[in-house]
């Protein structure tokens, strides 16, 4: 069983991702991967599949697909995005069949940047290093998607009960707090700029894409010059160039650099952080190390029991080496 579809329109940084691209940070290739990683696994469990298998994920610039031929079972989720199927509206987190002369909308809707489709198949896609991933500034994986451009599906797995509604978990939507630890570089910044850092309001650039956030706000400005040696940098690493603005390391995030790191967020903040948009303002709260593990191991407790009801949902069971 296969189905055929067509890519009608897409907007910029629309791509094709799978669970990432791990094991090769250290020869200089990101992990790459989807912004919201539990949004991208729920799509996939939805359908009772592993939670890391190729899928669309899909930026604001929004997505509209043709079913050209066969029928294929998809689920949707992330951000509060607008469905329509063939002109109708639908709930933004839902499963459902697509039919051959079928038009599926993806466009945005009252919050979110990012919004996953996954498909109860294999979609026929280049893999680079053995992940469709996309890397979005070298293009190689899966690929950007434009229009015009076709896709195949191919080991087909229909569902006599394609159609429901998947739950959104309270933490999905950002609520413009992210915690942090302090460092690893913290002693390149004053006492003043630590305060700024955790006491005063940043704002979401539009300069935001899956590589990182800029954002606006007050003047963190390292203590004398830029020349720390260059250094691995991890994903939610809150780095500060030489004037001051601070940015977000993201899911294509360099391996390696020679910015000051005031701050990293916590893994467990970072999908929410992702959908964001720009001009929504962003605040920091500093933890110890013992508070963020205790954070971490709750919000990880959190998705594991919510991605373990959408696996029952899609007839498999949730495993933890997905997250």
């Amino acid at each position: 069983m296969s189905a055929r579809l067509r890519i009608h329109a897409a907007g910029p940084h629309v791509s094709v991702q799978d669970g990432g691209r791990r094991g090769f940070l250290r020869f200089g290739v990101p992990q790459s991967g989807p912004m919201d990683r539990t949004a991208f696994q729920a799509a996939n469990l939805a359908l009772g599949q592993d939670a890391g298998r190729t899928g669309i994920e899909i930026s604001l610039g929004g997505l509209v697909l043709d079913c050209l031929e066969g029928s294929v079972d998809y689920a949707v989720a992330g951000g509060g995005f607008r469905i329509r199927r063939n002109g109708r509206d639908h709930v933004s987190w839902h499963r459902a069949r697509l039919c051959a002369g079928d038009r599926i909308e993806v466009r945005p809707g009252p919050w979110g940047s990012w919004c996953y489709l996954a498909f109860a198949g294999t979609l026929q896609v280049p893999l680079w290093l053995g992940s469709a991933s996309t890397h979005s500034l070298s293009g190689f994986g899966g690929g950007r998607l434009t229009a015009g451009r076709e896709l195949l599906l191919e080991e087909l797995r229909p569902d006599p009960l394609a159609s429901a509604r998947l739950p959104v978990p309270v933490w999905a939507r950002p609520s413009g707090l992210a915690h942090v630890t302090i460092g690893p570089q913290e002693d390149c910044f004053s006492p003043a700029v630590l305060a700024r850092l955790l006491t005063m309001p940043f704002r979401v650039t539009p300069a935001f894409d899956r590589m990182g956030m800029r954002l606006a706000g007050p003047d963190l400005t390292p203590e004398g010059a830029l020349a720390i040696p260059s250094g691995p940098v991890a994903r939610g690493a809150v780095q500060i160039a030489g004037d001051g603005v601070a940015s977000v390391l993201m899911a294509d995030h360099q391996t390696t650099g020679g910015y000051p790191r005031i701050a990293t967020i916590l893994d467990a903040d970072l999908d929410a952080l992702a959908q964001m948009r720009p001009n929504e303002s962003l605040h920091f709260r500093a933890l110890t190390p013992a508070q963020a593990t205790g954070f971490a191991r709750t919000r990880r407790q959190a998705v594991a029991r919510y991605l373990a009801g959408i696996a029952r949902l899609g007839g498999v069971v949730a495993s933890g080496r997905d997250r």
